[in-house]
């Protein structure tokens, strides 16, 4: 019997979803193990790629079956109806872009990120400024050509990529309330510990210590060592697939935090890419539903799990254990002051969670500044400075600390730092309903099971992959639409101990 229109188009996006199991391993290696020379030879390998991935997409028989399959809709499921939306939902977005845009897009990212990296280790920005400039003018070219084919602004399509269907609209909407009543929480915070005394956690704490005992957490919560790794790269990240998961983080022998809470706020996105519906993997349908839902699994466990009490009470004789520490400052209030201290730092990824949202801000404005001409790539530097003392209360030293310091821009991933403050948004909403329907979380994480934790995830995000949108998931999982009332609420207890 012949294979019908819709299961032919499943063969397809299988192989698609090889090639692009390809690609992030190409990428992990070029991060965690390449040498440096060898950056034109790995841009033209991930064009390659690239460009089979975009010719599927964006074949005339990917399109003829897509039209079959809609028209036999009715003898499909609703799994298989969704499929059939996400994979009509990627045909639209690569059909946009022309074949020589991909393949420069590949090579210049790829080119941008080595020099990225030779430039933080020189603090210059000028070593990969021309390159910054070549991925932002194909970006904007990108950008404009998708808005037209999209019937959107040409940030708006860009912001649809990582985050579907979420606009400019709503995430200004979103960010101007909690925009509005976090100056004011961080003033208060830091007058209140102003009087409360933390004992600073100092010592030594050698990159194979802190190895182990990110190993060791990361078994506890669940990630499955036999299908993935951890090791080390400039920029903590995620990559690969369910059964071939790879995940870095960065340590620094001076922070004894550091490199677990990047090896755990990775482990939250490799947790939720390993628990989306197995039969639906190599389906559009069974992947993410965009960053700012995998940005929310990850800051759940970063933020909300790390830095709670019942947590530090497993924590700590593993920090015992691990580093051979002892003392006050080694207790579970001081571990729990030290990790919920507000404070102005430059570091997006070490920022604590009432200033977090500050960073992402600027991050937005610069970045729609940059696509739209109105800041060019050599007014980068200043602005940004300009935009850390406007927001953050303080002012890089170098370009290492400022414009330097995140890769997102440089692999040409504009749209994408909303998804971390809407990602802040939906975890503290999904937080507030699974301790409401867990009342017992706090008893299961001070004794390291994490089996409730997991289990409300993976019935609530994890196994409900691309059916629906993001929207629809915060709305059916916690009965109330997307807002910032219950982030607000969740900074206003945790920061201001009315419930401790």
């Amino acid at each position: 019997m012949a294979a019908s229109p819709y299961q032919q188009l499943e063969e397809e996006f299988r192989r698609l979803h090889a090639f692009r199991g390809a690609l992030a391993l190409l990428r992990w290696d070029a991060a965690v193990m390449m040498s440096r020379g060898s950056a034109e030879v790995r841009g033209d390998q991930l064009a390659a790629i690239e460009m089979e991935c975009h010719a599927l997409l964006t074949s005339p028989k990917v399109s003829r079956l897509l039209d079959r399959a809609q028209a036999n809709g009715q003898m499909l499921e609703d799994w298989q109806i969704a499929n059939l939306r996400e994979m009509r939902r990627q045909r639209d977005h690569a059909i946009a872009t022309p074949n020589h845009l991909i393949s420069r897009l590949a090579k210049a990212s790829a080119r941008a990120e080595i020099h990225w990296m030779e430039a933080r280790r020189s603090g210059q920005f000028a070593d990969v400024a021309p390159h910054l400039a070549e991925v932002v003018s194909l970006m904007r070219d990108r950008a404009a050509l998708l808005g037209s084919h999209l019937g959107l602004s040409p940030y708006d399509a860009l912001i649809d990529e990582f985050s579907p269907g979420v606009t400019t609209a709503e995430i200004d909407g979103l960010f101007k309330a909690v925009g509005h009543r976090l100056p004011a929480m961080v003033r208060d915070a830091l007058s209140a510990q102003a009087a409360i005394p933390v004992v600073p956690l100092v010592g030594k704490f050698p990159a194979s210590k802190q190895r182990a005992l990110c190993v060791e957490v990361m078994k506890s919560l669940g990630f499955p060592f036999e299908r993935g790794r951890l090791d080390e790269s400039e920029h903590p990240f995620t990559e690969g697939m369910a059964g071939d998961i790879r995940i870095t983080t960065r340590f620094n022998p001076a922070d004894p935090f550091q490199g677990l809470l990047g090896a755990l706020h990775e482990t939250g996105h490799a947790l939720y890419d390993l628990g989306l519906p197995a039969e639906w993997r190599s389906q559009p349908v069974g992947r993410n539903r965009g960053m700012a839902l995998e940005e929310s699994q990850s800051l759940i466990f970063e933020k909300m799990v790390v830095r709670s009490r019942p947590f530090l009470s497993y924590l700590k004789p593993l920090l015992e254990k691990h580093y051979g520490v002892s003392g006050p400052e080694w207790e579970v209030e001081n571990l729990y002051r030290h990790l919920t201290r507000v404070h102005h730092g430059l570091s997006r990824a070490e920022a604590d969670e009432l200033t977090y949202p500050a960073h992402i801000m600027m991050r937005y404005e610069l970045e729609k500044q940059l696509l739209s001409g109105e800041l060019s790539v050599a007014e980068l530097p200043e602005a940004w400075n300009e935009a850390s003392l406007s927001r953050l209360g303080i002012q890089p030293s170098n370009d290492v600390e400022g414009c330097l310091q995140d890769i997102h821009w440089y692999v040409g991933q504009f749209g994408y730092f909303p998804a971390y403050a809407l990602g802040g948004l939906i975890a503290m909403q999904l937080w507030e309903r699974l301790r409401i329907d867990r009342d017992e979380l706090d008893l299961e994480l001070a004794r390291g099971d994490f089996s409730g934790l997991s289990g409300w995830l993976r019935t609530h995000v994890y196994e409900v992959g691309a059916r629906m949108t993001v929207q629809d998931l915060v709305k059916e999982a916690t009965d109330r639409p997307l807002s910032s009332a219950p982030a607000l609420r969740y900074l206003e207890a945790k920061y201001f101990e009315s419930n401790p």
